[in-house]
């Protein structure tokens, strides 16, 4: 559709469900964001304009008011145009503006970093939330609409931003109860991230569409005359199921028939007494499933869904899964939070509102601690992704905490002296160590002592959750400054030199404080103090000190590079055919390695040169095949073997702290590296590792691969003209 039809089409669904709305205010939305939006193009080639009206669309179909999709149609104009906020503000109100700006990412050029802008404009969403919960619903319909247009990004975007998907933005649909989002954005995201798992459950689905069908129809026969001869009236329905959650099922270990012979059904009734006389009409009509029978209408999910569920055994022996709802209830499924929407004066949501979504109400009040970016998208992973359970205090007040939470979770939830305090715990009447996980329906007691010395440190392993975690670090901050200084230099000192890098050069009073203001601390002992009680990363700091260096020092200077090693001896590794007890040495064109396929070359008085058979130096040593001969790796290896790798990425601060830490991970050892940037902005990094054998190298370069702004990672041959079998200096690459 062009332009003029999207907007047409968006008029004609809020008249559906709001005939009285007045529409005009999404004529002058439109107008205003059309002539900002001029001459722009979406990566697809289309009118950018069209991108908007499609989010006021997603956001029109769960009915949401003029407001939301006045600042839906101009959530992009003071992002990516010249107009700013006090004019959107002066045109709709102060009210759009604080939705335009909620929505708004931050500024690139204030972060050294994709992924701390990412975190922090992540933080600022959230934080509006505070002030508006519609923020997060234009930014969810934004996001939906991306992902459907996802096709035309560059490959390595739409990994990011499908994973980005999947770790956020659909588990927060689901917190807020949204489900036909979050099931669309599971699925797109899926699609990107594992396209072979997805096709492969797309043409199993397709296959067995007709037999589903068939079976649905039975069902729906038998229940719509009992449910006729009751008087009750219902809409009956089969349910689909979506590729993400059978994929998760089928990771969980359950086999795609065991899932997709689940039929599921949905019936939708007038009244709460209705669900359960349906209830009793489906367990009459078929064998119920004994513990598969829950009430979510009795209990609520803490994203305020209600339904009965039910699983039945059908006529051919499969199992039927039911859920039984009233009207009322199904919008409240398909549309979440935005089905409940009741305004103060001043746009906030009702109190008692926010109160029921009791892991928002959490990420509300630990905000106002202001953990760093990272630890803020972490906590909100948590809180988005995990279960709840829900435990009593001995008054009978219902915390909420996320499965596998412990006593001190429990404690730091209450108030942040109790958990201060904490000595002990009991468990409905018993005493439990600080592990014991909780489970719903406990009866938690925190037993406290005024002489208690505070949290220890080992307390930051034992609690689940974040904001627990934050008000811990926040009593060491305060108590133990001097200390925490001087642990934080410590800490640093010993990952410089394990990184391999020089602590004299980098540890340096300009560096430090650098690093502090770009981490928003007062000073380079408050970063200090920091480090030392987990506020901040060691990665994080290592990252800010690399590229104070760099900049200081443009031309970064190479490592050394070691001499090579004298010829060895390779009796027990490498075994030549026809010969014994001769002197055998790996060729430095091509190094290989335990699990290269290998070929033999008799040197002219230095024995047998062993190369690798994809070696580019072979085709010239057929020219003598008289002295090829066949050799096979022995039964044992060498330490290690030295390896050259090129290292294609994006010329940011930290690349090469990364690039070292890396390799440490996988326990190997660098023997010379060289790095350069080049003028568009990339940087290349040459290195020689000793690794194992050839799995050992493809473990470790996969490993590089996934590295942020990594481009390419290759194993590196050499290539001169050959004489007696001896090959050096340099030429080509092979993956």
């Amino acid at each position: 559709m062009d332009k003029a039809e999207l907007f047409e089409t968006l008029v004609a669904r809020v008249k559906t469900h709001s005939p009285q709305a007045d529409v005009a205010v999404l004529r002058r939305a439109f107008d205003f964001a059309e002539r900002a939006h001029a001459g722009q193009l979406r990566e697809s080639g289309d009118e950018y304009i069209g991108h908007p009206l499609e989010v006021a669309l997603i956001l029109a179909d769960i009915h949401m008011d003029m407001e939301t999709l006045s600042a839906a149609i101009l959530h992009d104009v003071a992002e990516d145009t010249e107009v700013d906020l006090a004019q959107v503000a002066q045109e709709f109100g102060p009210r759009v503006a604080k939705l335009v700006d909620g929505v708004t990412k931050l500024s690139r050029l204030e972060y050294t970093s994709r992924q701390e802008q990412q975190a922090e404009s992540l933080r600022k969403m959230f934080l509006a939330m505070a002030e508006d919960l519609r923020v997060v619903l234009i930014k969810l319909a934004d996001r939906l609409h991306n992902m459907r247009t996802l096709k035309f990004r560059p490959p390595v975007k739409q990994k990011a931003t499908a994973k980005e998907t999947l770790d956020i933005y659909a588990p927060l649909a689901n917190r807020l109860g949204i489900s036909s989002m979050q099931w669309e954005l599971e699925d797109l995201a899926f699609r990107y991230l594992e396209p072979t798992a997805y096709h492969d459950i797309a043409a199993r689905v397709s296959a067995r569409r007709e037999d589903r069908q068939a079976v649905i129809a039975e069902v729906l026969d038998a229940l719509r005359g009992q449910l006729a001869d009751a008087g009750i009236r219902a809409d009956v329905s089969g349910r689909s199921k979506h590729f993400y959650s059978i994929y998760k099922k089928m990771q969980a270990g359950k086999s795609f028939e065991e899932i997709y012979d689940l039929t599921a059904l949905r019936v939708i009734v007038d009244t709460v007494s209705d669900c359960y006389a349906v209830l009793g009409i489906v367990h009459n009509l078929w064998h119920p499933i004994p513990g598969r029978i829950k009430d979510y209408i009795g209990t609520p999910k803490p994203n305020m869904y209600q339904s009965l569920h039910t699983t039945v055994v059908g006529e051919r022996g499969q199992p039927l899964e039911f859920q039984i709802r009233t009207v009322a209830m199904h919008q409240v499924a398909e549309h979440g939070i935005a089905a409940h929407w009741k305004y103060k004066e001043g746009g906030r949501l009702e109190k008692s509102l926010i109160d029921k979504l009791t892991w928002l109400r959490s990420i509300l009040e630990w905000q106002q601690e202001l953990p760093g970016a990272d630890e803020f998208v972490d906590g909100i992973k948590m809180d988005l992704f995990t279960d709840e359970v829900f435990v009593f205090t001995p008054k009978g007040d219902v915390i909420d905490l996320p499965v596998g939470s412990v006593p001190l979770d429990f404690a730091y939830r209450v108030h942040t002296d109790v958990g201060h305090r904490c000595v002990g715990a009991k468990v409905n009447g018993r005493m439990v160590p600080l592990t014991h996980e909780l489970k719903t329906g406990d009866i938690v007691e925190i037993v406290t002592s005024k002489q208690a010395s505070g949290p220890s440190r080992d307390w930051m392993k034992l609690v689940r959750t974040p904001q627990a975690r934050s008000k811990i670090r926040q009593w060491f901050r305060k108590e133990q400054k001097a200390e925490n200084i001087e642990r934080g230099r410590e800490m640093l000192q010993r990952e410089l030199r394990r990184l391999l890098l020089p602590v004299d050069e980098l540890l340096v009073e300009a560096y430090l404080e650098e690093a502090a203001e770009h981490l928003n601390y007062v000073s380079d002992e408050d970063l200090l103090a920091a480090l030392g009680y987990g506020a901040v990363s060691l990665v994080q700091v290592v990252n800010r000190l690399t590229a104070a260096h760099a900049r200081a020092k443009p031309q970064e200077a190479p490592l050394p590079v070691l001499p090579p090693s004298a010829p060895t001896e390779l009796f027990a590794e490498v075994q030549v055919v026809g010969l014994e007890n001769a002197l055998l040495k790996f060729a430095k064109c091509c190094n290989p390695l335990p699990g290269d396929e290998i070929i033999g070359f008799v040197t002219r008085g230095r024995g047998v040169t062993v190369h690798t058979s994809t070696c580019p130096n072979v085709p010239s040593l057929q020219r003598e095949k008289e002295r090829l001969i066949s050799v096979s790796w022995g039964n044992q290896t060498a330490p290690g073997y030295p390896v050259r790798v090129e290292l294609i990425g994006m010329d940011r601060p930290g690349l090469l702290a990364d690039v070292v830490h890396s390799l440490a991970e996988y326990k190997t050892n660098i023997a010379a590296m060289q790095a350069r940037a080049t003028k568009e902005q990339e940087a290349h990094v040459s290195f020689t590792i000793v690794v194992k054998d050839l799995i050992h190298l493809e473990r470790v370069l996969s490993r590089l691969r996934k590295l942020r702004d990594v481009f390419t990672v290759r194993r590196v041959t050499y290539v001169t003209p050959h004489r007696e079998g001896e090959s050096s200096a340099s030429g080509s690459t092979t993956s």
